[in-house]
């Protein structure tokens, strides 16, 4: 699903999918258009600094993600782990614990919060002639597989 440049529509969107699909894992992608060949793992995501305004001109109240939350929120998918055992031919892949305070962190927080750290965050570059969609795609699933199997491991 894609989610709007707008604070709110995402926090519902996101709201959304863990009341009603209610999933083991959600898993967000979001563009680092500053990245030319890098895939950034998320560890952690921040609740307040949300200063800057959505592309419909607005920014959260209190420039938080959520009012009483705590100051950030760790995903239980272990990206330091995760980081250090995977690699894909053709990028980088590096370990971050600041997802920025825009629409990325802001969504990624609220995941975390209503999914109780049950979701993750990957920064991805814009496409180019070196990263093709259906190499992206590729790269995407190998993350997402091992997170799953980080999942598995923790149920039992």
């Amino acid at each position: 699903m894609q989610l709007p440049v707008v604070y709110q529509k995402a926090k519902e969107q996101v709201c959304k999918i863990w009341t009603t699909l209610q999933p083991l894992l959600t898993v967000h992608v979001g563009l680092a258009s500053s990245a030319t060949a890098l895939i950034i793992l998320e560890q952690c995501g921040k609740n307040k600094g949300y200063q800057e305004r959505d592309a419909c001109g607005f920014h959260p109240e209190g420039a938080c993600c959520v009012l009483d939350g705590p100051e950030k929120i760790e995903s239980t998918i272990n990206m330091k782990t995760l980081w250090k055992n995977i690699s894909v031919e053709g990028i980088d892949i590096i370990l971050s614990r600041d997802a920025g305070r825009y629409i990325c962190d802001y969504t990624y927080y609220t995941s975390l919060y209503y999914g109780n750290g049950r979701a993750a965050f990957i920064h991805v570059p814009p496409l180019s002639e070196l990263v093709t969609a259906e190499f992206l795609g590729k790269a995407l699933q190998t993350i997402i597989l091992a997170m799953l199997e980080q999942c598995g491991e923790q149920r039992e």
